[in-house]
């Protein structure tokens, strides 16, 4: 049986052990905070044996280093930025398969966050563990790649599964909802999003993970290429422009 347990860590970051019952293999997803898995594994019985890491920043790869000294597990990242990634065993890219006993990840490249982000999908557990690339009515900063970069990273996530569930590492879901409805006022499906985030965080729920078939309909950032919203942010048939153009006053919001 495949599980994933979820915890917060650090500020606003989540933490995800993805656990197979029958090998007992448990992958942690990112490192923010070492002591933290390393504790949230134990209380489950569990050890972690893999770290899967999808991309370089300390909030992500920072507890490499701890994690593998307590409990010589390997370390796979992005082929990328192999080198900034602390303790890596294996580097991979687009084409490669991880696995976690008998079940699979296939590596997608989604660089634009930085230059060798990637993201791990289990299409049999219609599960992608995303990082920083995509979030709930959001994506990533810009900080290393650029606008055509990081929307043709977009378009791959676009084309998993609708039913796909996205794990991504931040609980932004709130700010980048009062950001979407500014850009996409007449979107009624968002309406309805922005009202359930509202609610649930005001009871301090998670709103990670969310299903690809929501944000498609939702999140601007993914939705770059509908000819409304390029009309809307003034560059009607290029969804390039639209999408630097969203992240632009995003990043200005």
């Amino acid at each position: 049986m495949f599980q994933i347990h979820q915890f917060p860590c650090l500020n606003d970051n989540y933490g995800f052990l993805a656990h197979d019952s029958v090998s007992g293999e448990t992958a942690a997803i990112d490192t923010p905070d070492a002591q933290k898995y390393l504790a949230e594994a134990a209380a489950r019985g569990w050890t972690i044996t893999q770290i899967w890491n999808t991309h370089w920043h300390p909030d992500h790869a920072g507890g490499n280093l701890a994690i593998k000294e307590a409990t010589g597990c390997t370390i796979t990242g992005p082929a990328g930025e192999a080198a900034k990634i602390p303790g890596i065993d294996r580097a991979v890219k687009t084409g490669d398969v991880v696995s976690l006993g008998a079940l699979a990840a296939h590596v997608i490249d989604v660089p634009g966050h930085t230059l060798g982000h990637i993201a791990y999908h289990l299409a049999g557990e219609s599960t992608a563990f995303v990082g920083d690339a995509v979030f709930a009515l959001g994506c990533g900063r810009v900080f290393e790649g650029n606008p055509e970069m990081m929307w043709a990273s977009l378009s791959r996530l676009k084309g998993l599964p609708p039913e796909t569930a996205l794990y991504c590492a931040h609980e932004y879901t709130a700010s980048n909802a009062k950001f979407a409805v500014t850009v996409d006022p007449g979107n009624e499906a968002l309406a309805a999003y922005v009202n359930e985030i509202t609610d649930k965080r005001a009871r301090n729920e998670w709103t990670v993970p969310t299903q690809l078939s929501r944000e498609l309909k939702t999140n601007p950032f993914l939705r770059a290429d509908d000819p409304g919203l390029q009309e809307a942010m003034g560059h009607p048939g290029d969804p390039v422009a639209t999408f630097a153009e969203i992240r632009g006053r995003k990043d200005r919001f």
